[in-house]
């Protein structure tokens, strides 16, 4: 038994963090975006729950610019499961009038995720919110909690945590609010990767090396899409790409890379010395891009 907890630490971890959301909430849901990150969470889940189904629905929030290659991942991965999958999509809330459509260079969905995330929680009255989010990520997502209290607007207080002591979560909140839970949140990208190898999960193909039409912008390889703004001068190439990290195609970049298995991506990973985010484009917004979308709602 000591052997199993030694090597399987952050697994240990996670599914007792699975395990403590099912016993303090009564309506939790998985935030799933089709990356590795909320893969991992679904087999972590699995495994938490075995041999029943995981007890709660997956919560895909589209922008609508997605990687088509995301999508038909997340559709194959839910039926091959079993899993309930709610989604609500980004172009609802433009069409009512709740959010307004970027323009321009820079023009993303991203940032209009929130409204439509919160819309969902309120829907469904969520009471807590399962994520893929990691503190070596970003500084921001570092001085968060696992179980991170969001007042009735949904807005995130980064002065106004809980202590987490001895492992103990607690998941007491107040009659509007409610939390969101991370529990990979002491991972690295190296963990997932190497727990993705592990497991021998499947993840999108954009994940490992192949042909793309890009074009290149303040230094980062972005896709050609309808759904990306490209400048008359801004000339499309083909490149051999993968990426490190997948949102939607108006916020994330690719990298230029041959790894086309999982194991030349984790090797690629242990040589790199540039961080995950560096390769998303909605976090060069700002500083603290990442810190007012958390404190407006994000995940």
């Amino acid at each position: 038994m000591s052997t199993i907890l030694k090597t399987n630490a952050l697994e240990s971890e996670a599914i007792y963090i699975f395990r403590e959301v099912i016993s303090q909430f009564d309506k939790p849901v998985l935030l799933f975006s089709g990356g590795k990150d909320s893969i991992t969470l679904v087999r972590l889940a699995q495994k938490a729950f075995f041999p029943a189904k995981i007890p709660f629905p997956l919560l895909h929030v589209d922008t609508g610019h997605n990687f088509p290659e995301t999508i038909a991942f997340r559709d194959k991965l839910v039926a091959e499961l079993g899993l309930e999958l709610i989604v609500r999509n980004v172009q609802d809330a433009i069409d009512e009038g709740k959010v307004v459509e970027e323009s321009g260079k820079y023009s993303s969905r991203n940032s209009l995720q929130t409204t439509t995330l919160l819309d969902a929680i309120e829907e469904f009255k969520f009471d807590a919110c399962i994520g893929g989010a990691r503190r070596d990520e970003e500084k921001a997502r570092a001085k968060e909690r696992i179980f991170s209290v969001r007042d009735d607007f949904g807005q995130w207080d980064e002065k106004n945590q809980r202590p987490e002591l001895f492992d103990i979560l607690n998941g007491k909140i107040e009659n509007g609010q409610n939390v969101r839970v991370f529990p990979i949140s002491n991972w690295t990208e190296l963990d997932v990767w190497s727990y993705i190898e592990q497991e021998h999960i499947e993840i999108p193909s954009i994940y490992f090396s192949h042909k793309r039409k890009v074009f290149l912008r303040d230094g980062m390889i972005w896709s050609h899409s309808p759904f990306v703004y490209q400048e008359e001068d801004e000339e499309i190439e083909e490149r051999i790409v993968r990426f490190r990290t997948v949102g939607d195609m108006s916020c994330t970049a690719a990298v230029d890379s041959y790894a086309a298995t999982i194991q030349e991506v984790v090797g690629e990973i242990r040589s790199s010395t540039i961080s995950e985010r560096g390769a998303r484009i909605d976090d060069k917004r700002s500083e603290a891009a990442m810190e007012k979308r958390k404190q407006q709602g994000y995940f």
